[in-house]
C-alpha cells in the first residue's frame, strides 16, 4: 500500500515544505529512506522501531520504502520523525488516510513514543501554508505564530493514534506561559560622564550607524553598548516577525508574547568561530550571530582579538543586510540587518592615561592593522572613550535616562522616515544630494578631508550621513526644522569619526 504526509524541515532561518511518501511491498523484510538523508534521518528507523514497540503499535514485517520528495535536496533534522510514523501506519493498514487529509505533522520521535520539540517549529509551520498542522506539546505557542491553519498537539504517539482512529478528540492546548516581568536594569542614568561617549550613541541611535569604541580597560565601552538597545523603538510588524524565525530556527527561547518585539542584543566572545558568526557549520546552516541579531544591535567586544578572518565575513551582511551562506549541497540566504557596536582597546596593554602605555610604536601599530581597513571604513562612527574621572564616579549624579534619550532619537527617527522614508545610515549615495544637502563651509570642510586622504570614497558618503543624523537631532533640540546641513554638523561627524592612533599613550588621536 501506499502513503503520502506533509511534513518540513529548517534551512537557514527558512522552513521547506516536505512530503512523506511510504511504499509498502511484499518481498523480503526491509526498510529503506531515500530522498537524500542525512545521518539524524536515517537514524530515524532505530528511533520509529522504538517507539511504535513502546506505543504497541506492529512494526512492519514487510519491503517499506520512504521517499522524501524533493528528492533534491538534502534532508535534516528530527522533524520528519511523525510524519514518517503516520505514513507508515497508513501504508500498513493501521490508520485511514482520510484521517489525515489536511494535515501536517512536525515532531521527533523518542523511543517510549513521545513527541519531542524540536528546533525551527515556527518556520517549518510558515512553509506548509493554509494547512492544520500537529506538533509537540511544548510548540504549540511556537507553531501558532506563523501558523495559517489550526494547530493540533500530541504528547505522544498513542495519545496521536487515538484521535487519528477516532477514540478521543484533539486535546486542549497547554496553557500559554506566565507573563515575566524583567526590570531592565541598563539604564543610561547609571553612566557616570563620559558626555562624548554618550553623545555618540545617541547620534548611533538616531540614525542606525556602526559604532566603534576605543579606549582603556574599565573605561565603560561595554556598559554604554549594552545600553543602546534601549535606545532604539520596537520593531515593525515585518521584522518582528523576520526576528522571530530566525530566533526559532536557532532553538533561541521566545519571548512570553512569542513574537520578538524589542531589537536583541547579541555579544559573542572574541573566541567565535566563523560559523558562529555568520552561520552555517552543520548541513542545516544555522542562523549565526548576525543572523540572531537582526533588527537590532551586534556588539563585538575586545574587536582587535576576533581572527581577522572572521570579522571580514561580516562585509556582506553590513553592506546588504543579509548574509549568504553557500555549501557545495546546500546554501541559504538569511536576514541580517543589524547595527554594528564594538570595542576595543587602543594598544595590547590597554593603554591609559598619558605616559602609562607599556607598547611600543610597532605594538600598538600592529595590534591596530588586526581590523582591516575596509572593516573599520564601515564603522559610522569612532569614539574615544576615555576612563572617567574621579568626580564622576564619586559626585553621584546621575546622568541622562535612557527614556529621556530615547524620545529624541524616535523624533529624530521620525523626521528622517518622514523626509526620505528610511534611516540615515541606508540612505543611498545617490540621494544624498537630495536629502543631505551641505552648504559651502560644510564642503570646505569635506574637500580638505578627501584632499588630504583621511576620507575614502564609502567613508565620504558615510560622514554625510552621520551629520544629516547630527543634524537631525538638532532640529530636534531647537523645534526648528533643518534642512541644510552646515559646517559645525560635518565637523562634529568628523570629530565623531577619531583615526586609531599611534601616539605613546597608547589613545586613539
Amino acid at each position: 500500500m501506499y502513503s503520502s504526509v506533509s511534513t518540513a524541515m529548517v534551512v537557514g532561518s527558512a522552513g521547506h515544505a516536505i512530503t512523506v511518501e511510504v511504499q509498502v511491498a511484499s518481498g523480503l523484510p526491509g526498510f529503506h529512506i531515500v530522498g537524500r538523508p542525512n545521518g539524524v534521518v536515517r537514524e530515524a528507523r532505530d528511533r520509529l522501531r522504538g517507539a511504535f514497540y513502546s506505543s504497541d503499535e506492529p512494526w512492519p514485517k514487510t519491503n517499506t520504502t520512504l521517499n522524501l520528495v524533493p528528492a533534491t535536496e538534502i534532508k535534516t533534522g528530527s522533524a520528519l520523525d511523525l510524519a514518517m510514523a503516520v505514513g507508515i501506519l497508513i501504508a500498513d493498514g493501521h490508520v485511514d488516510p482520510a484521517a489525515v487529509r489536511g494535515l501536517a505533522f512536525i515532531g521527533e520521535l523518542g523511543l517510549d513514543g513521545s513527541i519531542r520539540h524540536v528546533l525551527g517549529v515556527a518556520p517549518m509551520v510558515a512553509a506548509l501554508g493554509p494547512v492544520d498542522v500537529v506538533v509537540p506539546s511544548g510548540s504549540h505557542r511556537e507553531a501558532q505564530i506563523a501558523a495559517q491553519g489550526e494547530v493540533r498537539t500530541a504528547d505522544d504517539l498513542p495519545q496521536l493514534l487515538a484521535v487519528l482512529r477516532g477514540l478521543r478528540p484533539w486535546p486542549d492546548p497547554p496553557p500559554p506561559p506566565p507573563t515575566q516581568l524583567h526590570d531592565d536594569l541598563r539604564d543610561l542614568q547609571d553612566v557616570h560622564g563620559q558626555h562624548v561617549a554618550r553623545h555618540g550613541l545617541e547620534i548611533a541611535a538616531a540614525g542606525g550607524h556602526h559604532l566603534l569604541f576605543v579606549g582603556p580597560p574599565g573605561a565603560g565601552k561595554t556598559m554604554l553598548a549594552a545600553r543602546l538597545p534601549g535606545l532604539l523603538p520596537p520593531l515593525t510588524d515585518d521584522r518582528s516577525l523576520e526576528a522571530t524565525m530566525i530566533h526559532s530556527a536557532a532553538g533561541m527561547p521566545l519571548p512570553a508574547g512569542g513574537l520578538v518585539t524589542q531589537p536583541p542584543y547579541r555579544a559573542p566572545h572574541h573566541t567565535a568561530s566563523r560559523a558562529a558568526l555568520i552561520g552555517g557549520g552543520s548541513p542545516s546552516l544555522w542562523p549565526g550571530e548576525v543572523s540572531l541579531a537582526h533588527g537590532g544591535v551586534l556588539f563585538l567586544d575586545e574587536l582587535a582579538e576576533f581572527t581577522p578572518s572572521v570579522l571580514d565575513g561580516l562585509r556582506q551582511p553590513l553592506e546588504l543586510g543579509t548574509i549568504s551562506i553557500d555549501r557545495a549541497a546546500v546554501r541559504a540566504t538569511m536576514p541580517s540587518a543589524f547595527q554594528l557596536v564594538a570595542a576595543m582597546n587602543p594598544c595590547p596593554c590597554g593603554g591609559g592615561p598619558p605616559g602609562t602605555c607599556m607598547c611600543s610604536d610597532g605594538e600598538r601599530l600592529r595590534y591596530a592593522r588586526r581590523v582591516s581597513g575596509p572593516l573599520l571604513d564601515r564603522f559610522d562612527l569612532r569614539v574615544p572613550v576615555a576612563r572617567p574621572g574621579a568626580h564622576d564616579l564619586l559626585d553621584g549624579t546621575p546622568g541622562e535616562s535612557t527614556a529621556s534619550v530615547a524620545a529624541r532619537v524616535r523624533r529624530a527617527r521620525a523626521l528622517s522616515i518622514e523626509r526620505q522614508g528610511t534611516l540615515n545610515a541606508v540612505l543611498g549615495a545617490r540621494r544624498l544630494d537630495e536629502h543631505a544637502q551641505v552648504d559651502e563651509a560644510a564642503k570646505t570642510l569635506l574637500y580638505d578631508e578627501i584632499s588630504a586622504g583621511r576620507l575614502s570614497g564609502r567613508g565620504y558618503h558615510r560622514l554625510r550621513r552621520v551629520a544629516r543624523t547630527i543634524a537631525d537631532l538638532r532640529s530636534v533640540h531647537s523645534d526648528e526644522p533643518v534642512g541644510i546641513v552646515v559646517a559645525d554638523d560635518v565637523a562634529l561627524a568628523l570629530a565623531m569619526r577619531t583615526p586609531l592612533g599611534t601616539s605613546s599613550s597608547g589613545w586613539a588621536v
